[in-house]
């Protein structure tokens, strides 16, 4: 697998374990989500798919883009700051992970290339 998509994969495995977790403490209390949790698990994964940084993806409490809806935003929010601390005991690999990752350096946002009177035809 590509560093790129390696990169993206963990990162959502690392939502997906965090929603889980939250979840299973606030609503199901079983491995299956409650509905609201997986509307959001899907959410957040159609954002990361369609992440401006690709692999150079920023942990989202450092990113200078806001992909979410203003709803969905505070609710990652309560789930991460929820999840983040106790992921460390119920997965390390996951933990450790993203707190390297939450000190790399941000990257600038990618501007998009205007397509010239050439390509347009």
């Amino acid at each position: 697998m590509p560093a790129a998509e390696a990169r993206l994969e963990r990162e959502r495995r690392t939502v997906d374990a965090m929603i889980r977790l939250y979840c299973r403490d606030h609503h199901a209390g079983g491995p299956a989500l409650c509905e609201g949790c997986e509307a959001l698990r899907c959410y957040a994964d159609a954002r990361l798919t369609r992440c401006v940084f690709k692999a150079e993806k920023p942990t989202c409490a450092a990113c200078p883009v806001h992909c979410y809806r203003p709803d969905m935003r505070e609710q990652v929010k309560v789930v991460m700051r929820y999840a983040g601390p106790r992921m460390i005991l119920s997965n390390p690999a996951l933990a450790i992970r993203h707190m390297i990752d939450a000190r790399r350096e941000v990257p600038e946002i990618p501007r998009r290339r205007r397509r010239s009177e050439s390509e347009k035809t």
